[in-house]
């Protein structure tokens, strides 16, 4: 059963939502904060934050819009160039093309199966399976609209708009035939505490939450998400990501850097900085409070 923070009035959104894009604009703090209490169902402490998701929200309003470095690894060419220049070329995914336009991209020169994906957002992707089965103008009309977005806005993750808009193209990585497994790392500082390990994605996705140490963290599965019937099997090249992210991660209060291993060989996914907007709702409200305890603001007023 889903905790009851996860259960939507209905009849308040109607209320809310016409008012969001005027919110938004007028005041971003105000909109976080009303966000924050109307999916959490608590208040939002932003003078002297406890909880792991109030520091995000103070990560995302006052400290990252301000470092033109997280904009630049939030994205996908951005965090590409970040990994060359930290000697770690070898973990990047092929780049098959970037593109200004949807117009831009020659199709005749991609492989049968490939990933497009935003530079400058989360979640505007699209996985092609078999390139002889796509709807042209379909794929035109979504991407033509996200490229069109400033997602930092509609997000209210300012860090997200400096980003140039952009499409890009990769291999569709596969493992036995299935969309691979990813490793999700969250550092802290500098340290790398827990992660979340997704498989299934495309059929029964699963999200099983662990410690660093690869022990249970079932208090930190979030927003209704279901775990794996059985635990995730802890890859052999699991302590060289661990490295690897808290390497990247080192000079940012927090990132959470993902990773897929196919074959013993490690790929890099992305780096993100506010992940969910901060607007979780743990299992065990405790998760939120130890969380918390591991991330030190920089500058915390």
């Amino acid at each position: 059963m889903l905790k009851p923070a996860l259960h939507e009035n209905r009849f308040k959104r109607m209320l809310v939502t016409p008012f969001r894009g005027l919110v938004k604009r007028l005041s971003p703090v105000l909109y976080v904060k009303l966000q924050y209490r109307y999916l959490t169902h608590r208040k939002l402490d932003l003078k002297n934050p406890v909880r792991y998701t109030e520091k995000l929200q103070h990560l995302r309003l006052y400290e990252y819009p301000r470092n033109p470095e997280v904009s630049r690894l939030a994205s996908r060419l951005g965090a590409r160039d970040y990994l060359k220049e930290q000697g770690y070329e070898n973990l990047l995914i092929p780049l098959l093309g970037s593109y200004p336009s949807f117009d831009a991209i020659d199709f005749g020169k991609l492989p049968s199966s490939f990933v497009l994906k935003c530079n400058h957002a989360s979640g505007f992707n699209a996985i092609i399976e078999d390139k002889s089965k796509i709807d042209i103008a379909d794929l035109r009309t979504k991407f033509t609209k996200w490229l069109k977005t400033d997602y930092g806005k509609l997000t209210v993750e300012p860090h997200y708009s400096p980003i140039p808009r952009m499409i890009v193209a990769e291999p569709l990585l596969e493992d036995n035939g299935h969309l691979p497994t990813e490793y999700k790392i969250h550092v802290f500082n500098g340290k790398a505490k827990n992660l979340y390990v997704v498989r299934g994605r495309g059929k029964d996705i699963r999200y099983d939450q662990l410690y660093i140490d690869w022990t249970p963290f079932d208090a930190s599965q979030f927003n209704g998400w279901k775990k794996g019937d059985v635990p995730p099997e802890k890859p052999a090249n699991f302590d060289e990501m661990v490295l690897v992210a808290e390497k990247l991660a080192a000079p940012f209060p927090f990132v959470r850097v993902d990773f897929y291993s196919i074959d013993g060989r490690i790929y890099f996914s992305e780096m993100t900085f506010t992940p969910a907007k901060g607007t979780l709702v743990f299992d065990g409200d405790e998760a939120d409070f130890i969380q918390g305890r591991w991330l030190t603001l920089p500058n915390a007023k």
